[in-house]
């Protein structure tokens, strides 16, 4: 399970979207999020199955790997679907049985949901694996700049951010570590009860969490021993400029998200999620 937790994760390859500009990535990731949510039928949903595969395969990035970063929140999944399965209370009844009903509003609710859920998880999945962290931070750093004038620490958010997203698979490869040092040692972290299991991760996470606090400890003294003030007065050694390729990812973002919305609401395959 560890080793399926991708998120956070970059997927070195020669792709377009490799050579985008971090800017263009973020800002296409977040209008890529919110046009999820602007369509209720099924017509919508295709025209975003078809963008978002399109966008994977230009990335180079294996098919196989973005579905294992799924694993991870499939509980997540199941729990959604099952309160809009149960909750929602629209249409004809299609199943009851003492408290649990299911509705055919709820049905479609249940399944929309679920598949809004895996697109948005894979659509900000790829801005991380097509992105590094460095490029990341100055992606953000860029553009949330006019924020400095009202005296918003941009540059020590980037930053924080930045090196979030660089500890995720540093912790993961320790947490896997750790599992294989107390499975040698004889522990069982797989039979029992909740309870059991749970007692079971606490020499997991004690350590997990030392070496944490020493790692973040390390990098700080790292950080002040080469006289790291904040961002005033630093200068960049890759400045970020516009490509044509950035203008040209702009504009097909801009009539994804105008097709969407417009065949999400006017193509004739109505199954209304609300």
């Amino acid at each position: 399970m560890i080793r399926d937790i991708t998120i956070g994760q970059y997927y070195p390859a020669k792709s377009i979207l490799h050579r985008l500009d971090p800017r263009t990535k973020l800002v296409s990731t977040l209008l890529y999020l919110v046009s999820l949510f602007l369509f209720k039928s099924i017509s919508g949903y295709l025209v975003a199955t078809v963008f978002l595969m399109a966008i994977i395969r230009m990335s180079k990035v294996p098919f196989a790997y973005i579905v294992r970063g799924l694993k991870p929140i499939i509980m997540l999944l199941m729990i959604t679907v099952l309160f809009n399965l149960f909750l929602t209370r629209d249409g004809d009844v299609l199943f009851h049985a003492w408290i649990f009903t299911i509705t055919e509003g709820g049905l479609v609710t249940a399944v929309y949901m679920a598949i809004r859920l895996i697109y948005l998880i894979i659509g900000s999945s790829l801005m991380t694996f097509t992105t590094t962290p460095n490029e990341l931070t100055d992606g953000i750093e860029e553009l949330l700049g006019p924020l400095n004038k009202i005296h918003v620490p941009v540059h020590e958010i980037a930053m924080i951010m930045s090196i979030a997203l660089r500890f995720i698979p540093i912790l993961l490869e320790e947490t896997d570590k750790i599992m294989k040092a107390q499975i040698a040692r004889g522990a069982d972290l797989e039979s029992g009860n909740m309870i059991q299991k749970a007692k079971s991760m606490i020499p997991i996470l004690v350590p997990l969490f030392v070496s944490a606090f020493r790692r973040a400890n390390d990098l700080a003294m790292a950080m002040e021993a080469r006289c790291y003030r904040g961002g005033e007065g630093r200068t960049k050694m890759k400045p970020l400029h516009y490509q044509k390729r950035d203008h040209m990812a702009y504009i097909v973002v801009i009539v994804y998200v105008i097709a969407v919305v417009v065949i999400g609401k006017y193509v004739p395959l109505h199954i209304w999620v609300f």
